[in-house]
């Protein structure tokens, strides 16, 4: 995730075929005994509402995350940016809290306040004292139910969208690379394709009619998750939910309808040059299935062949790349849990003196040993280790059970996705490892870009 202000960040976000089935990977029984990693109570309200609690007593404080199952992949084409514009105009003001209200209140109080939009999800939080939860609740359940969306306030506030994606975005050589690679592989207007922030001409098109109706359709209870982590009696906390939020009306939902991948990627190869730069970027990337697209039992699988190839050291991109002076960084990544078809991406950026060509071939030679003489069994389990070592990190505070629980809810997959991750990492073999490399990584429907400095 990258921050772009103190309200917003956008997480930017690649073998399918066209028409391949949306399903979810196969149930998975964790190994007995094995305990959940938050233990997180799960229900949901007659409006649709569904609620998620993690307790914590470690420290008096509460976090709440209002999860939205809709995000930059669900902007109407032509509109592309309007989720995150509706993520800063829903701190203008609702029926009972003024513009601006919210913040000061929870900062007047010691707490902390933030949303942001990701692709598959807008989230709105807050963090108090505990006993600070009544008020939290009240005001984000009034913003649920009764955003005013002020026209007088939405040019200044289309300003600061603006603003913020010239310094994020159009003053950054390798951000304007990156984004103009994902339209060429994806398409300009593919959902996968188009800024979270939205193109600059989108954003300047948005109307007040068009947030309110972005709102009314994607901002309904039952497309909604709540999650509070931390010190709080369960329920005592059931009476507040349902006090708060049981009264916000209930709506019809509409179903995310994501276009699959194109049948090949629109521009193959893409070459940009910036006097801006010194140093060049590569980028590789092939459309790949999730657990909610496609070949849904790669997922994990996949996510251990990210680190295997480009997790750091020991990773093989990093022992034929960097340890040889090719490249000063390799890496890899793949999201297992993203909403419709995802892609795997590996990037590297050449050491001084390494002609693209050299680097390029040295990756692909990388990736075809490994598919020819298939997963090391021991790269595998190291790679599970260090993975599934993040799990006890993840417990250490009170921040990543909510948006891990959220998103995953939020984008429609089951809380056990979660709650035995670790298990489903280490059941992963090397073996399957294999296949799924053969299956995304074997198949030519890869994009190719470099960022290459101005040649003189």
């Amino acid at each position: 995730m990258i921050r772009m202000s103190r309200r917003t960040a956008l997480v930017t976000g690649a073998c399918l075929c066209a028409a391949a089935p949306k399903r979810h990977a196969a149930a998975f029984t964790p190994p007995q005994g094995e305990r959940p990693l938050y233990g997180a109570q799960l229900w949901s309200l007659p409006n649709g509402l569904r609620v998620a609690f993690v307790q914590s007593r470690r420290v008096p404080v509460i976090c709440q995350y209002l999860f939205y199952g809709a995000g930059g992949g669900e902007d109407p084409e032509g509109l592309s940016g309007i989720a995150h514009y509706l993520e800063h105009m829903m701190f203008k003001g609702s029926r009972n809290v003024p513009s601006g209200a919210l913040s000061q209140r929870v900062a007047r109080e010691g707490g902390n306040d933030n949303a942001f939009t990701s692709r598959d999800v807008t989230a709105y939080f807050q963090q108090v004292e505990a006993s600070h939860l009544a008020l939290i609740m009240g005001m984000e359940a009034d913003r649920c139910a009764h955003p005013l969306f002020p026209p007088p306030e939405m040019a200044a506030e289309l300003s600061v969208v603006l603003e913020e994606r010239r310094q994020r975005t159009d003053s950054n050589p390798r951000a304007l690379f990156r984004e103009a690679f994902q339209a060429g592989m994806w398409g300009r207007q593919h959902w996968h394709g188009r800024p979270i922030i939205g193109w600059p001409e989108e954003i300047r098109a948005i109307r007040h009619a068009d947030l309110v109706a972005f709102f009314e359709r994607w901002y309904a209870p039952a497309n909604a998750v709540l999650v509070i982590a931390g010190d709080a009696e369960p329920a005592a906390l059931e009476r507040l939910v349902e006090q708060h939020y049981g009264g916000v009306p209930a709506r019809p939902t509409t179903p995310r309808d994501r276009a699959p991948p194109p049948p090949a990627p629109v521009e193959r190869r893409l070459v940009t040059r910036s006097a801006a730069i010194r140093e060049g970027s590569f980028l590789r990337a092939w459309f790949a299935p999730t657990l909610t697209y496609g070949e849904a039992e790669q997922a994990w699988p996949l996510e251990v062949l990210a680190h295997m190839l480009g997790g750091g050291q020991g990773s093989l991109l990093h022992e034929a790349l960097v340890e040889t002076g090719i490249a000063v960084t390799a890496n890899a990544g793949y999201d297992a849990d993203a909403v419709g078809a995802g892609e795997f991406l590996v990037s590297a950026m050449p050491g001084r003196g390494t002609a693209p060509e050299r680097l390029e071939a040295a990756a692909a030679a990388v990736i075809e040993k490994l598919l020819q003489e298939g997963a090391n069994p021991a790269l595998v389990a190291r790679s599970i280790r260090q993975i599934t070592a993040g799990a006890l990190l993840s417990l250490d505070g009170i921040g990543a059970a909510p948006r891990m629980l959220g998103t995953a809810l939020a984008s429609g997959l089951p809380v056990e996705v979660v709650e035995y991750w670790p298990s489903r990492i280490r059941a992963v073999t090397p073996e399957q490892v294999t296949a799924a490399a053969r299956a995304v990584l074997g198949a030519p429907l890869d994009a190719i870009g470099w960022l290459l400095p101005e040649t003189t």
